[in-house]
């Protein structure tokens, strides 16, 4: 009857002929076809032992003989009106999760598929800002230059965090850790962005070591750097310089990026680093953020065994830090 009818609450006496209702109800638990059917126990039996048998063998609610009608209707219609509750919640769910595996396809496809022209673009606008001088395309045509150069700079940089984030939100992004030297890293993304920092008039001074090396994915570390680095540059004044510092402590490679720039007032601070708010401001120059860069920073800092902090007062600057665990000793054998 159970298999024909597919009821949706069970009333079950426990002292029947053949098979007692407490084997009835641990058959029905053990089929999957019939293990999420509610079972109320009606039945003469009222010791505590048999209502926490009852409990016991999969039964939701114990009710003895003699019931009274109005009890067992509102104890029915209780048990009726979670297993509609329950079975909406599970459509609603499977939806939201439809929905977030097309989201995350869709922002992926769309980061793959522009990334690349948009690279190509941002590489012949890097060749001829650097190879055409002012004196040949005029002031105005330069200014233009240099502000195509910086607009695709910063959509190359979104898509490039978008890829990453989508693909890290759905497991596809793996961590591949390995000894590496840290010094290095920031040195290679400080020569990339020089000329960025240049536009700016702005001066980036290194305070690291001759070498230090850590355990860590490299492609990781360079993205946290060199997102650390864009927002500096981006929140700061012509004129002004940001002081990027390598230090060991407590067995960890500490990363600090410090600049004058316009800092983040308390009430916006409270919003940083947090999925839901998705906070973003603009640049000193107008430059847009999405907010993502951050988000990603610290999920690439979490993931490879560290994390990110930040301090900053409104007016005086900001210095943002990640650390990433020293170098993995390896073991010695005979």
């Amino acid at each position: 009857q159970m298999k024909a009818e597919k009821p949706d609450l069970v009333l079950l006496d426990v002292m029947m002929p053949d098979m007692s209702g407490f084997e009835v109800a641990t058959l029905l638990k053990k089929d999957p076809e019939t293990a999420e059917v509610p079972i109320i126990f009606l039945t003469a039996l009222n010791s505590a032992g048999d209502i926490v048998k009852g409990f016991q063998v999969g039964g939701h609610d114990f009710i003895s003989k003699p019931f009274n009608k109005e009890e067992l209707l509102i104890r029915v219609t209780h048990q009726l009106s979670l297993i509609a509750a329950k079975r909406i919640i599970l459509t609603q769910t499977e939806e939201l999760e439809k929905t977030i595996i097309g989201r995350d396809k869709l922002y992926s496809v769309i980061a793959h598929d522009l990334r690349s022209p948009i690279g190509s673009i941002k590489m012949v606008l890097n060749m001829l800002i650097l190879n055409l001088p002012v004196a040949s395309v005029g002031p105005e045509m330069h200014e233009l230059l240099t502000m195509a150069n910086q607009t695709t700079e910063d959509v190359f940089s979104l898509l490039d965090n978008l890829l990453k984030w989508t693909k890290s939100q759905i497991g596809k992004l793996k961590v591949v850790n390995q000894n590496m030297d840290m010094v290095e890293v920031i040195e290679g993304v400080t020569e990339i962005f020089s000329m960025v920092a240049g536009l700016k008039k702005i001066e980036i001074r290194l305070s690291v070591p001759d070498q230090l090396e850590v355990y860590a994915d490299i492609d990781m570390v360079k993205t946290v750097v060199r997102n650390l680095v864009s927002n500096a540059i981006k929140f700061s004044n012509e004129n002004t310089t940001i002081e990027i510092s390598l230090e060991e402590k407590e067995g960890m490679a500490i990363v600090s990026v410090k600049d004058s720039g316009c800092g983040i007032d308390e009430a916006s601070q409270k919003k940083l680093l947090h999925t839901d708010t998705h906070f973003s401001t603009f640049g000193t120059n107008n430059e847009e953020g999405s907010g993502l860069g951050l988000l990603l920073c610290q999920n690439f800092a979490i993931k490879n065994g560290g994390e990110l902090w930040f301090v900053s007062a409104k007016g005086q600057g900001s210095t943002f830090s990640f650390s990433v665990p020293l170098r993995k000793q390896e073991s010695l054998k005979p």
